[in-house]
């Protein structure tokens, strides 16, 4: 069986032995094309950095029935060394300053930190000073203390709830002052233009228009109160500035600091039998909402970049405009049109958009892998058939981008997520859109909807079949804890249709699921699930749902004794300690 070596300290223009190792990812791909057989590359311990993504192409695949395998050295076994993929540079040169550290870093552009492995976050406050009014370009308002910052123009806008399930970032073009002496916030273009079209609602008979005053606004040296913080300034091209300011016992000649420079680590495409397993994926970022276009979320990875706008209505006088299209935020690690791909045991960590992205191809498997500090969602899966998504754990996602789920589908086809645990996420826990032949099965959902409203532990949306062959099934899920209020647990919604939801438990829960939305449910069952409260509709159920032999146990000892067996089988099939997923958080 052929074997290749990589080693951060290796060399490209050895042979690639264990004695004598290359030292770049790339050079062990180059070289694994001209071998037969099962082929393995091993990776010794250590940080790999990439300074540009790791691309394997059909050309790149296993051939003749084998596969070419990416895994540690000794992988397996309890030698198994440690392995980091990184996109990250370190940041060094540090200068101290009023308490603050500052380092002249290039053309560095990133929009994530991480100091000794914890992630810092970028400098802020809690929204704009005095009396403010929204205009058609931006802000108005008599306060000057936006006449302070040092770098306008890498000011950005966060606007919270702009929908309950929405979350938008637009950044600032300038700050002046007018005739009047108002202060006068021009907001960057196309996007703040954009953001008038897009959001606007009614509800009960009051009428929005537009992103609204921003909840938090971030990045400007003038706002760096809070240890542990830090902001990048590009006002001078080609020569920015990161400025830190350190928590008490922090030393800049003993901390290690971490700025993510690529936004994609790896890219498969068109490659089948390839194998990644027991690898960390680390520090990655994405810049697009850093420039004009900014990141106006709509709903879940969903994001709009410009085009029509439709009004939805729902209920007398209420409405909202919603995006024709979407673009989905992309993933760090991405498999375009693979078959027979499998990822296991990795962990990914640290990353600035999506972890793990799979668009079209067939048979992909990604067990057994860690996801956690992500600045938006674990794992997306579009398109895709025969996906299998089992035993992951994905937790403390969303940091950046909150209305991205934990693992979420659409436009799938016979693809299966069973046996994960989601945790402590700001929105859905698990999502599926349109599809078929969906199966989420066994899976556990604690601490779901921790920032964002409107959704669930579970939540499937649009046409899941044709018929009762291909419905989706939702069975044998715990879902628990889905804090913010304006939820359903579990949440069949717009439009469902060819759903089986049988045999789930939900405890603590706003609400444990609805079953009148719009546009309507139809062809869903609920059958043998167990709630703490009755779902909502449940007492007159419309006419595309059948409601039968569930059962509400109101106490929580209770409910937990009726559901012990059912319980006993949801979640992780491999738990994790909680001292190795902390150790693996810093590697």
């Amino acid at each position: 069986m052929p074997e290749l070596f990589v080693a951060p300290d290796g060399d490209d223009s050895a042979p690639g032995t264990l004695e004598r190792p290359f030292a770049t990812l790339d050079r062990a791909r180059r070289a694994a094309r001209g071998l037969t057989g099962e082929i393995t590359v091993r990776l010794r311990a250590g940080t790999h950095l990439l300074t540009a993504p790791l691309e394997l192409t059909a050309a790149d695949s296993g051939r003749d029935g084998h596969r070419v395998v990416y895994e540690p050295h000794g992988y397996g076994t309890a030698g198994q060394e440690k392995v980091v993929i990184s996109g990250g540079r370190t940041v060094s040169g540090w200068r101290e300053r009023s308490g603050a550290w500052s380092a002249d870093v290039g053309d560095l552009d990133t929009r994530q930190l991480y100091v000794d492995g914890r992630r810092a976050e970028r400098a802020a406050i809690d929204g704009l000073p005095g009396e403010v009014s929204m205009t058609e370009t931006g802000y108005l308002t008599a306060d000057a203390a936006p006449l302070g910052w040092h770098s306008p123009a890498d000011v950005e806008f966060v606007h919270r709830g702009v929908y309950p399930w929405t979350e938008a970032r637009i950044g600032v073009a300038s700050v002046s002052r007018d005739g009047d002496g108002r202060t006068v916030i021009s907001m960057a273009q196309p996007a703040f233009a954009r953001a008038l079209d897009l959001y606007n609602s009614t509800w009960e008979g009051r009428t929005s228009r537009g992103p609204g005053l921003p909840t938090r606004v971030e990045n400007d040296a003038a706002f760096l109160t809070e240890p542990g913080t830090f902001v990048l300034d590009r006002s001078r091209p080609g020569h920015h500035v990161l400025i830190y300011l350190p928590r008490p016992g922090e030393r800049p000649d003993r901390t290690h600091v971490v700025a993510p420079a690529l936004e994609t680590l790896v890219r498969v495409l068109g490659a089948r039998d390839v194998t990644l397993r027991g690898l960390t994926f680390a520090d990655a970022t994405w810049l697009r909402p850093s420039g004009p276009d900014g990141f106006l979320h709509y709903h879940g990875s969903g994001f709009h970049v410009g085009g029509p706008v439709d009004t939805v209505a729902f209920g007398e006088g209420a409405s909202v405009t919603v995006p024709q299209e979407m673009v989905t935020i992309p993933a760090c690690v991405t498999f375009e049109e693979v078959s027979d791909v499998r990822v296991e045991g990795c962990h990914f960590t640290r990353l600035g958009a999506t972890a793990l992205g799979v668009s079209g191809g067939a048979g992909v498997t990604v067990r057994g892998c860690d996801f956690d500090t992500l600045a938006a969602g674990g794992v997306v899966v579009t398109g895709g058939q025969g996906v299998l998504l089992e035993d992951n754990l994905v937790r403390h996602i969303g940091l950046d981008y909150p209305g991205s789920p934990g693992i979420a589908l659409t436009g799938t086809e016979r693809c299966t997520v069973a046996h994960n645990h989601v945790a402590d996420v700001p929105h859905c826990g698990i999502v599926a859109g349109p599809g078929r032949g969906t199966r989420i099965l066994g899976n556990l959902t604690t601490g779901t909807m921790g920032a964002l409203a409107d959704g669930g532990g579970v939540y499937l949306a649009g046409p899941q079949g044709g018929s009762l062959d291909d419905a989706a099934v939702v069975r044998g899920n715990v879902i628990e804890d889905t804090r913010t209020p304006y939820n359903f647990g579990l949440y069949a919604d717009y439009g469902a249709s060819w759903v089986i939801i049988e045999e789930n438990v939900v405890a603590r829960a706003d609400s444990t699921a609805i079953l009148h939305v719009s546009p309507p449910l139809e062809n869903v069952v609920f059958r043998g699930n167990f709630w703490d409260a009755d779902p909502v509709g449940a007492d007159a159920p419309p006419a595309g749902v059948v409601y039968e032999d569930n059962t509400t146990i109101a106490g929580a000892s209770d409910l937990a004794a009726a559901t012990a067996e059912l319980r006993s089988r949801a979640g992780l099939l491999t738990p994790r300690p909680t001292a190795l997923r902390a150790e693996a958080a810093t590697v």
